[in-house]
């Protein structure tokens, strides 16, 4: 039997997916090991994973859910903007950072009402608040990243080095000095943003900063074998503990947890699997652009002639739902009947990932979908869009050697994809396609490399493995502050 613990430990997970849906596997995880877990956040994002929390409940496992409300008005957003996926533009996210801002003092109430009293704060990045009410109530505050050791450690360099402000251009290439291997990006790839937002947010992002170096320690969703190299720089750089507790998805052992990670998929799971069973090992491209990323008419229609142009079978999640692509789409349809098969909202993406059929997985590069990907051992075609992405593309194809790039250069915020072209053509859909799922040495060594990693994610997570035994550590650490 894993050691036992009697803590309770309370969750911010921030109001993303990519960064929610990993915090509850960890709820899970953690309440395995018998700890007391209270997840906090809004209304919106409870319902998403009231199903999977009300399984592990009746698994016995002592987790609950509470709400709190956003003070959206006063931000200027209005009702229902909880989350990131459901803002209008990237502008907006900076309205909803505020509104986080003003849960301190709701969520300290909450706090000191809870019966057992919390004794740890698991809390994201995002909410720099937390680290003030944990030393408020006496009790540790642990900092939670969605993104990997790589990013934090690039996003330290760019910090503490001011290089940013030596480069001249947007599209000008540098090097970020001081790291395991040479890394050369732009000012957009770091920022993954326009200059415009950047300042918008930097103060919040400064104060997000500053109450880590006073948390207690740093847990960040990668396994150790992944990323050794950069988890020793990120230890070194921030003089904290570090814990690296992942992939947590391989907790989901449970059929419906896992066709339903993070939300209630737009197809039923057997349906999708009789499908895949019907196709050739290695043979099916799953393209999803994730939960935040969205593209524009044009660019959807450019990226369906693509996967046409491929002659492969694919598996397409589609989030636009514009009249225009509709009627588009029921050509394209008729056109690929046979081939491809179209998921009009979330798909089961785990499941889909681990089907033997899946060959390769063009992607916006997410950490989650990252992560998803190297667990099933598959390849990726990366089409990176903002944010984290362009860092953990560079990490994906030039340090893991797990993936090649499909050549988008510039961020694509959420608002402006119909103010631009497509960044994105058939041609170049098609051609990366061709070189992902190519038999030749270079293919050869890529698929090799991706099965590999996967094997470690799994040996990781299990017991005796380096997230297995970080989860134990964790649970020592906080129980001997509480002692």
């Amino acid at each position: 039997m894993p050691p036992s613990t009697d803590l309770h430990f309370v969750l911010f997970p921030l109001m993303a997916q990519g960064h929610a849906v990993p915090m509850v596997d960890l709820a899970r995880i953690l309440a395995h090991r018998g700890a007391t877990i209270t997840i906090v956040t809004t209304p919106l994002i409870a319902n998403r994973f009231k199903t999977v929390i009300s399984r592990a409940i009746a698994a016995n496992l002592k987790i609950q859910l509470l709400e709190l409300q956003l003070q959206l008005a006063q931000v200027g957003l209005p009702d229902g903007c909880e989350s990131f996926d459901a803002l209008e533009s990237s502008e907006s996210s900076f309205k909803l950072l505020r509104a986080i801002e003003l849960l301190e003092q709701p969520a300290e109430d909450l706090l000191r009402e809870l019966c057992p009293p919390p004794d740890c704060i698991l809390a994201d990045f995002f909410f720099p608040w937390a680290t003030d009410v944990a030393r408020r109530l006496n009790i540790p505050r642990l900092v939670f990243h969605g993104p990997g050791c790589f990013w934090l450690v690039c996003m330290q360099v760019v910090f503490s080095s001011n290089v940013l402000e030596t480069v001249k251009s947007d599209s000008e290439t540098f090097v970020l000095h001081g790291l395991p291997h040479r890394v050369e990006v732009t000012k957009l790839h770091v920022t993954g943003s326009s200059k415009a937002i950047m300042e918008n947010q930097k103060g919040f992002w400064s104060r997000a900063i500053e109450a880590e170096k006073a948390a207690y320690g740093i847990v960040v969703h990668t396994f150790e074998e992944l990323e050794h190299e950069y988890l020793k720089e990120l230890k070194s750089m921030t003089n904290r503990k570090v814990w690296c507790i992942g992939p947590v998805m391989l907790c989901n052992r449970d059929g419906q947890d896992i066709a339903e990670r993070g939300n209630k998929a737009a197809i039923d799971e057997r349906d999708c699997m009789h499908w895949l069973d019907k196709r050739e090992p290695r043979s099916v491209l799953y393209v999803c652009l994730g939960s935040l990323a969205r593209v524009s008419t044009r660019q959807a229609i450019e990226l369906g002639l693509g996967l046409e142009s491929t002659n492969q079978p694919f598996v397409w999640c589609v989030k636009n739902e514009t009249e225009e692509l509709e009627n588009w789409f029921s050509g394209f349809e008729k056109r690929v009947r046979g081939r491809g098969l179209i998921i009009r909202g979330w798909a089961p993406q785990v499941l889909i990932l681990s089907h033997p059929a899946i060959g390769c997985f063009l992607t916006h590069c997410g950490w989650n979908s990252t992560l998803e990907s190297i667990c099933a051992g598959v390849p990726l075609v990366t089409w990176p869009f903002f944010a984290d992405q362009f860092l953990n593309e560079t990490f994906i194809v030039e340090i893991l050697k797990i993936g090649v790039r499909i050549g988008v250069k510039t961020p694509v915020l959420y608002g402006d994809e119909d103010k631009i072209e497509p960044l994105v053509k058939k041609d170049d859909v098609k051609n990366a396609v061709k070189r992902i799922m190519e038999v030749n040495e270079k293919g050869k060594q890529r698929r090799n490399r991706a099965s590999e990693l996967a094997k470690m994610a799994k040996i990781a997570m299990a017991k005796d493995g380096s997230s297995y035994e970080n989860i134990s550590s964790l649970i020592k650490d906080i129980t001997e502050t509480r002692h």
